[in-house]
């Protein structure tokens, strides 16, 4: 029997804060929902108040097994930098109530891995998500980074497994 692996990608940000769960079986990933979380209003405490809130509650109703998480980019303004990480650590945190485990991908490494190159835009980050998971229309670029981070791990889960059932074939393991 093959175990469904619902997978919650965060692509975090100060004023919107993308998501996008997929559910995995069989190395198929299907779409369950996307969007994206409006915090543009307020102080920035007030801001990272709404992301944590609206991801708890993201959470709390796709129920995720895990979650992958766009790392921290260099930015050149390191006020920039420091508030994305601000963002990024509320929307980590909000994830604790279910004791999933956090897989972190740069942003290059995501984009590699669902459009085959670590410079692709967003328009075309957006492309291969409606490609790859046959939607109707293209996600808003937020919700497709967040769809492309848990793809990224769905296909790192998917070779990892490979990997490991060659080693054992070969009896290293």
């Amino acid at each position: 029997m093959v175990k469904r692996l619902r997978i919650l990608g965060i692509d975090p940000g100060s004023r919107l804060t993308g998501f996008g769960v997929v559910d995995c079986e069989a190395d198929k990933a299907s779409y369950v929902a996307s969007g994206s979380v409006n915090s543009i209003k307020g102080s920035f405490p007030a801001r990272l108040k709404m992301i944590f809130r609206s991801v708890g509650e993201i959470v709390s109703e796709y129920r995720p097994d895990v979650v992958a998480v766009e790392s921290v980019f260099m930015h050149r303004n390191p006020s920039s930098a420091l508030k994305l990480g601000h963002a990024r650590s509320a929307a980590i945190c909000a994830t604790f109530q279910l004791e999933v485990e956090v897989f972190e991908y740069a942003p290059r490494e995501i984009k590699q891995a669902i459009v085959g190159t670590g410079a692709a835009t967003k328009e075309q980050v957006q492309h291969m998500i409606r490609h790859l998971l046959q939607l109707e229309g293209d996600p808003s670029p937020d919700a497709a980074d967040a769809l492309a981070a848990a793809l990224c791990h769905a296909n790192q889960r998917r070779l990892n497994r490979m990997v490991d059932s060659a080693t054992a074939v070969a009896g290293l393991k």
